[in-house]
């Protein structure tokens, strides 16, 4: 059985900075840290201005960063094997590919000014390493996003108070959207930057606000289990615009801004199957979001179980976003003891998460690999999602 784990945040962070200290012969100015993300309910409903419920992994990505002098930008990771360099003008569209597009990107996308005090972003010298399993699903590139611009705020001995930190989300997002070219809705930069621990963050596209929601895992005797199906899940390859690309067109139909402000039985009136089944899911699922919210609540396991499930149903036939994978996954997990399980993301691979009786998450993961093993899919690897803190720094000298 394959565990990912968080690894201890004080030694992630003396390596890291041990490792900057040889790569860039300095030490570095300080380390800022933001977590990857597990979404509970709420699948493709904020760029419809709808509702999400995620969580802030412990499993984090961690940006050491060192002004520099000039305008020059270089971006090396302990994931990666090359790295990146250029001018601050250069990390826009256009300019920086790949993984480290979404590292620079997010310089660029904080614009010449951060604050009232309208300090701009210099060059940087900046070294990455990061926990948060990468295409799982559980948003290792807003991690990205938000610990490099977290480090850079600190940089520059400014405040992360709430306006800034919504600033940061603002940049991600358009880094995110204009220099990676990933249409993304925000709901995995705000967790990023707004989460609190013990905690889920029920976030609303539509009205901009958000408040947490007590989970009290620990006293109910749940765990949250993540299963990476080890399924590559991508954002660029066209599966996820083309969603959001049908459910824009559904609105247009139906004469509203977003699905956000229609209803499942005006999504049944539309004539096209397929556009029909998008906005179904979409109006359905943002429903959910909220009975879930009220189900945790109330510690309604019952109601918990009946909603998880019709998620991931409604993922895997009415989305279609799901795979083999992701499906042997969740039943399994329910047939070994989980109180309910669905895929957790944008979808096409990735992870499921399974809300897990304490004493059964042995167990679940083990069926889960058995399945897996019979099946003829690669090895799963499986995490505990413990809600966690919004981004940070980490680290000063």
């Amino acid at each position: 059985m394959s565990w990912t784990g968080p690894g201890d945040p004080a030694d992630v962070v003396a390596g890291l900075v041990a490792t900057f200290e040889q790569v860039y012969d300095a030490r570095p100015d300080l380390v800022g840290r933001a977590p990857g993300r597990v979404n509970l309910m709420g699948e493709h409903t904020d760029y419809n201005a709808g509702l999400v419920l995620p969580v802030a992994l412990p499993h984090s990505t961690w940006a050491a960063v060192r002004r520099r002098d000039d305008d020059l930008v270089r971006v090396r990771s302990l994931q990666q094997d090359l790295g990146w360099q250029g001018t601050i003008g250069s990390c826009g569209p256009g300019g920086p590919q790949g993984w480290a597009a979404y590292a620079v990107g997010v310089l660029w996308a904080l614009g010449p000014g951060l604050g009232e005090q309208g300090r701009a972003v210099p060059g940087l010298d900046i070294l990455i390493d990061s926990t948060v399993p990468v295409g799982a699903g559980l948003s290792s590139s807003a991690a990205l996003e938000c610990a490099v611009a977290t480090a850079v705020v600190g940089a520059l001995d400014l405040d992360l108070d709430l306006d800034r930190r919504r600033a940061v989300v603002a940049a991600a997002i358009r880094a995110e959207t204009e220099v990676v070219g990933a249409p993304t809705g925000g709901m995995d930069q705000t967790v990023a930057m707004l989460a609190e621990a013990g905690t889920a963050l029920l976030l609303d596209f539509d009205t901009g606000t958000s408040r947490p929601v007590a989970l009290g895992l620990a006293r109910n005797g749940l765990r949250l289990l993540v299963t990476d199906t080890r399924v590559a899940h991508a954002l660029v390859d066209g599966g996820y615009a083309q969603r959001r690309a049908d459910c824009e067109e559904a609105a247009r139909q139906l004469g509203v801004p977003t699905l956000r402000h229609a209803t499942p039985e005006q999504a049944d009136h539309l004539a096209d199957d397929r556009l029909r089944r998008r906005a179904r899911h979409v109006t359905t699922e943002i429903r959910r979001v909220e009975l879930v919210a009220e189900a945790i609540e109330a510690h309604d396991r019952a109601a918990l179980t009946r909603l998880v499930l019709a998620s991931h149903l409604s993922m895997r036939d009415d989305f279609e976003i799901s795979c083999p994978e992701l499906d042997a996954a969740v039943d399994t997990a329910v047939e070994a003891g989980a109180l309910g399980a669905r895929m957790t993301g944008g979808g096409f691979g990735g992870s499921t998460v399974a809300l897990v009786p304490e004493e059964r998450v042995e167990a679940v993961a083990r069926a889960i690999d058995a399945r897996f093993v019979r099946d003829g899919f690669a090895a799963p690897a499986h995490l505990l999602a413990e809600p966690s803190d919004g981004a940070g720094t980490a680290w000063r000298p």
